[in-house]
């Protein structure tokens, strides 16, 4: 079962995290979650900039290490980057220090490569431990997200996510895609139409 719009409740849970933004202006902001990977995030990237978009994307440190040309290309087109993490580590599993050195060799990577350190961040399954986010959130922003597309499962038509996400997409909302090796080819299918909708309803595309 997917969440595609986060509950109120749960965003009232935890105040200190990004949600979604200021509502009044009319933009939207799109976010994409694991890679670089080939394939998925260079096609991205074309879709991106035949609309003249931006988005932000939350990068697997380990991610950045294979491919660090497309993590350079990301970086160039204009885009936010953030830390994901250096092995898409699930905080309920992970020990507090092993989750907290993660992250900083996801910065370390990032850094080397692109000669940058995210201050934005997104917790894999957006599940943190209480100690986690309390050290997290002293040395970053953490964004969540309002919209979740779903693209990730194989048990969902094309049809359904797109219909989803567009519907529950309105000025401020923080949507999340993922531009990994399994989304490649759901990717092609709804992303398109969805940017379209996007210029559709005249709004502005915004990284944070």
């Amino acid at each position: 079962m997917v969440w595609h719009a986060v509950p109120w409740w749960v965003q009232n849970l935890f105040p200190e995290r990004v949600w979604k933004n200021n509502e009044t202006e009319n933009s939207v902001h799109l976010t994409f979650d694991d890679g670089p990977v080939p394939g998925a995030t260079d096609y991205v990237l074309k879709e991106l900039e035949v609309r003249k978009m931006k988005a932000t994307f939350f990068m697997v440190g380990d991610n950045v290490r294979k491919y660090p040309n497309l993590a350079k290309e990301v970086l160039a087109n204009g885009h936010a980057i953030g830390n994901h993490t250096f092995h898409h580590l699930n905080g309920w599993k992970t020990a507090k220090d092993i989750y907290m050195e993660d992250i900083t060799e996801c910065d370390r990577i990032i850094q080397g490569i692109l000669g940058i350190t995210p201050r934005l961040f997104r917790p894999p399954y957006g599940l943190m431990s209480p100690n986690q986010a309390r050290l997290v959130l002293k040395q970053k922003k953490v964004i969540m997200w309002d919209v979740l597309s779903g693209d990730y499962d194989s048990s969902l038509s094309s049809d359904l996510i797109l219909k989803e996400t567009m519907k529950l997409t309105k000025p401020g909302s923080v949507i999340l895609f993922h531009d990994q090796e399994k989304t490649k080819k759901m990717l092609r299918d709804i992303l398109p139409p969805f940017l379209d909708h996007v210029l559709e309803m005249n709004w502005r595309t915004k990284s944070l």
